[in-house]
């Protein structure tokens, strides 16, 4: 229900539905808004330690958080492209099947072969 609220708000705005990209590009950046005001600075240090230490929760994501690593964990679903005869309207392609909690959708950290927490 949140994100079909964001779609409608944007379309209302934008005048059309919103992607993936757009929904996840608003997801961070309210992010990241979120946390220079929570650190009280701008420095990119001190954001990125709040970016990190706050759960990602918004119209977008209903829950995830960013790991040491950089990549953000969320939950993901497994849908099925509805017929013609189910769907209900111009935007109703979905039949969502399952849903995938994020630390099983994401390759574990200690298995991506990151530098960053390789060194740490």
């Amino acid at each position: 229900d949140a994100s079909r609220d964001f779609a409608r708000r944007f379309e209302a705005e934008r005048k059309a539905k919103p992607t993936m990209i757009h929904a996840g590009t608003y997801s961070a950046v309210l992010h990241y808004l979120r946390a220079v005001r929570d650190a009280g600075a701008s420095d990119a240090a001190a954001v990125m330690a709040r970016m990190k230490a706050s759960r990602v929760k918004d119209s977008v994501f209903a829950d995830g958080y960013i790991r040491a690593d950089g990549r953000m964990v969320h939950d993901m679903y497994l849908v099925r492209v509805k017929s013609p005869a189910e769907s209900k309207g111009p935007w109703d392609l979905y039949n969502k099947l399952a849903t995938i909690p994020g630390d099983q959708a994401f390759k574990p950290m200690n298995q991506g072969g990151c530098p960053l927490v390789a060194k740490n």
